[in-house]
């Protein structure tokens, strides 16, 4: 397996000697953290036939550009799948998701996700899909409401949350530069 590296984006290449003239499998592998590892959603993807496997590697799904995402969806053409471990390695919001699915459909382009056991090609799956793509917003909307809930908590026992506090110096020093800014 090859891997090419510019920031935090990566491309996996495999079984990349596969017949063309059929759709090709392409997966797509992301992790929020720097400091985790895509092997387990490679491995799975490779074991589910990927013949390409993009992926992002320390980028939150929440946000919509990513490199590694808008690569791997500029190479897909109609009669390929793409496919992901698990839904919320695509996308965080219902919107998002259900725009990126259907702009696959409108492509001819299949989706897997690989332990939900979601494959648009069936009526069944395109179900499932839409209904999972709600309870991943809704657990994303629960993990924001409990840190918000603990950031409240530890502000009312007078722990400072956010950004560290400067310090009497800096804050003299800023105030002094403020008075010599061109307006």
């Amino acid at each position: 397996m090859k891997t090419a590296q510019k920031n935090d984006f990566k491309c996996y290449y495999s079984n990349m000697d596969d017949d063309k003239s059929k759709g090709r499998k392409v997966g797509y592998v992301r992790v929020s953290d720097k400091d985790q590892s895509e092997a387990l959603q490679i491995d799975a993807l490779k074991a589910a036939g990927c013949n390409v496997i993009y992926g992002d590697h320390g980028v939150s799904g929440k946000i919509k550009k990513r490199v590694g995402l808008d690569n791997m969806l500029n190479s897909l053409k109609s009669g390929d799948t793409l496919a992901v471990w698990k839904l919320d390695r695509l996308g965080r919001s219902t919107i998002h998701l259900l725009q990126l699915l259907s702009d696959l459909r409108d492509r001819g382009v299949d989706f897997q996700a690989i332990t939900q056991g979601i494959d648009t090609t069936t009526a069944v799956g395109r179900m499932l899909y839409g209904q999972l793509a709600v309870f991943a917003e809704y657990e994303r909307s629960l993990i924001s409401e409990r840190t918000k809930a603990g950031m409240a908590a530890a502000k009312a026992r007078g722990v400072h949350v956010g950004r560290p506090r400067l310090s009497r110096t800096m804050d003299k020093a800023l105030d002094e530069l403020e008075k010599f800014e061109v307006h």
